[in-house]
């Protein structure tokens, strides 16, 4: 049985019917292999100082229920860090996608349920800045600055949540609709989870 089309796409639902087949045999296939590299590259980047210290993250992660810690920590990393390449190379990719895309599920969970707070200086340091921090700081961070950080912080929280929830749902689709086309598991093995 041949193989099917990687992505369907109906000539009927196009505005130019012609370009059907650059969109299913180029455009699709090449998008979604961008992607899954830029996914897989980007766990692995973000685990680099897990795997230099993979027991770092002990008391983090028992402070969040995973107990023990010594065993959570290195599996984290190692997770990460090996899931990432394989999801980039395609390789036995649906499975090491679940895996990353459930990990950062509890990154989603953590940053919502445990925010950085609303000041990122103490009021003494807000004090100190009033007093003449501008020698410490540029007056763009002295204005940054001026509500404690609250403002800025609140920015950095904001994007640690869309960034856990963008890499978890790239993993998630990855978990559900495999590597695509251009994949270890379709081009060399032939199967796929």
């Amino acid at each position: 049985m041949p193989n099917p089309p990687a992505f369907e796409v109906s000539k009927d639902r196009l505005w130019l019917p012609f370009m059907a087949p650059v969109y299913a045999r180029f455009a699709q296939p090449v998008g979604w292999a961008v992607f899954r590299v830029v996914i897989g590259l980007a766990l692995v980047m973000e685990s680099l100082p897990k795997i230099a210290d993979p027991l770092g993250q002990i008391g983090f992660l028992e402070a969040i229920g995973f107990y023990p810690g010594w065993f959570w920590s290195p599996l984290l990393a190692g997770a990460q860090f090996v899931g990432g390449a394989m999801i980039a190379l395609g390789l036995l990719t649906r499975p090491f996608a679940l895996a990353n895309a459930v990990t950062l599920l509890v990154t989603v969970w953590y940053h919502v349920n445990f925010p950085y707070g609303d000041a990122f200086l103490t009021e003494a340091g807000v004090q100190v800045l009033k007093a003449g921090g501008d020698l410490l700081v540029t007056p763009q961070g002295a204005k940054r600055l001026a509500d404690g950080g609250a403002a800025f912080l609140h920015l950095v929280q904001l994007k640690a949540e869309l960034s856990s929830l963008f890499w978890a749902g790239g993993c998630a689709l990855f978990a559900a609709f495999g590597g695509g086309p251009f994949s270890v598991d379709r081009l060399f093995l032939k199967k796929e989870f």
